[in-house]
């Protein structure tokens, strides 16, 4: 090796690390050469899409996904020691969303980017080229299919790869013209694949898990690098320290963030974690809450969203036991519930012990509540209420509404013992037909039993010289 050559090789090694940083340009440790991973800057709205039907594929048809970053194309060289004055770098090209016909289309221009750099350092010139060119050189727009390379296709030989290389020399420009748009519309199946070019992917339904994992990283990487005003708390932090709600990208410390889950979930309220800007729908993902709160609460909430969730099944009752109150699948049209746990079996309807084609019996507590959605019912709910419970008992709480309006209207309480009093005529001392007590039909006072009249007579009594009033109107009050 000239020192010419040697100065020259460590003088682009260096301005290459200087350059690019450690992720995308790595210096080989044991011989001159090293490895660059280049970064293709994608159109917006770009979208990847892989069409078709095969056992590859996660189903048929076609598919595409938005993204905004593929992974790198990973150039690996050595450096000759005649390089550059004579000989090119040994290198290979590899990637894993393009085709092996694509790849070799793009080791056949580094060729001619060497020959028109012969005798100078070229390895800048292909970096800037496969990162700056590579998509329109190969006619890719969005959206982009995803093609794995043909299985068991004879590759060149380096020999044969670099004779096929010095035999076009002589007409690059001509053959490169026509070379990118076939690469891109994998055209020539038949020519035989550049070995320098390696699509290093198992299948394609791995190629699009891969691809999207990768701009999933590369995204957060992105986010996390970047400031963002929290509109809470009024700081200016780094992504790294905040969190996005996914669909409306509105973004808020994690600090914030904490506080406001933890009340929300304290409380009960696991199905309104939304996002904090008034009138946004958008609600954060269990991960995102996972990410922020402490085990224990993150348990609750993972309980109460579960509890929620299966309120919302119409085939699903809990166990009415109170040491139980499991979830039990009710099968369409039945009433009968058992429970896996406790083998108890119930009445999803009054959550009582199962009774078969009898009516649910009804507590005096719900007869009042049954009374009301009977009258507010229409035919159909009626007729299902009527068979639920019975129409005795649909009757019963009828009769006892009435009973009990009436008494209000047209009775008092027995101020002892509450019996229901109908005043008919007579004079205001009363007397309970229950337990025969003595009280006044105007203030509803007790009476003595030894005088009962005291009451009426006494100027200091509130009823004095009321005795018979209002004896013309019976039982108005």
């Amino acid at each position: 090796m000239s020192s010419e050559d040697r100065e020259a090789q460590e003088d682009e090694l260096l301005a290459l690390a200087s350059i690019y940083d450690a992720d995308e340009f790595r210096k080989a440790e044991s011989v001159p050469g090293g490895e660059t991973r280049i970064y293709l800057d994608l159109p917006q709205n770009f979208k990847i899409f892989m069409s078709g039907s095969s056992e590859e594929h996660l189903q048929s048809g076609a598919f595409e996904y938005p993204i905004c970053f593929l992974p790198p194309l990973v150039l690996n060289f050595e450096l000759p020691p005649d390089y550059p004055s004579s000989s090119p770098p040994s290198f290979t090209l590899s990637g894993k969303w393009l085709s092996p016909t694509q790849l070799s289309a793009l080791c056949k221009h580094l060729d001619n980017l060497w020959e028109e750099y012969r005798g100078s350092v070229v390895l800048f010139a292909w970096v800037q080229f496969l990162k700056e060119e590579t998509l329109a050189y190969l006619n890719i727009i969005s959206p982009f299919e995803l093609k794995m390379g043909p299985r068991g296709k004879v590759q060149k030989t380096a020999a044969q790869a670099l004779a096929c290389s010095e035999q076009d020399l002589g007409g690059a420009a001509n053959s490169e013209q026509g070379l990118g748009g076939a690469a891109g519309s994998d055209v020539d199946q038949e020519e035989a694949v550049d070995e320098r070019a390696v699509q290093d992917v198992e299948s394609l339904s791995s190629l699009i898990q891969e691809i999207l994992d990768f701009d999933q990283a590369q995204q957060k990487k992105c986010f996390d690098s970047k400031l963002f005003l929290c509109p809470i708390c009024f700081c200016d932090k780094l992504g790294s320290e905040c969190m996005h709600f996914l669909e409306c990208k509105h973004v808020y410390c994690k600090a914030c963030l904490k506080d406001y889950f933890e009340i929300q979930i304290r409380d009960g309220q696991v199905q309104c974690l939304n996002c904090p800007e008034p009138k946004c729908p958008s609600v954060a993902t269990p991960g995102q809450v996972k990410e922020l709160v402490e085990a224990e609460l993150f348990a609750r909430y993972d309980r109460l969203l579960l509890q929620s969730t299966l309120d919302l099944m119409a085939d699903v009752v809990y166990c009415p036991r109170p040491c139980c109150q499991l979830p039990v699948m009710q099968e369409p049209g039945c009433t009968m519930g058992i429970c896996s746990s406790c083998k108890f079996a119930f009445c999803s309807l009054c959550r009582l012990t199962y009774h078969g084609v009898s009516p649910c019996k009804v507590t005096a507590e719900k007869l009042i509540d049954l009374r009301d959605e009977y009258l507010q019912a229409d035919e159909a709910t009626k007729r299902f209420l009527e068979q639920r419970f019975g129409k005795r008992v649909i009757q019963k709480a009828l009769e006892e509404m009435e009973s009990k309006e009436w008494l209000e209207k047209n009775a008092k309480s027995c101020p002892c013992c509450g019996t229901p009093i109908e005043k008919l005529d007579g004079c205001n001392k009363m007397t309970c037909t229950g337990c025969m007590q003595y009280f006044c039909w105007i203030c509803m006072g007790t009476l003595s039993r030894a005088n009962p009249y005291k009451h009426f007579n006494d100027p200091d009594s509130p009823c004095f010289n009321r005795l018979f009033y209002a004896m013309e109107v019976n039982g108005d009050f």
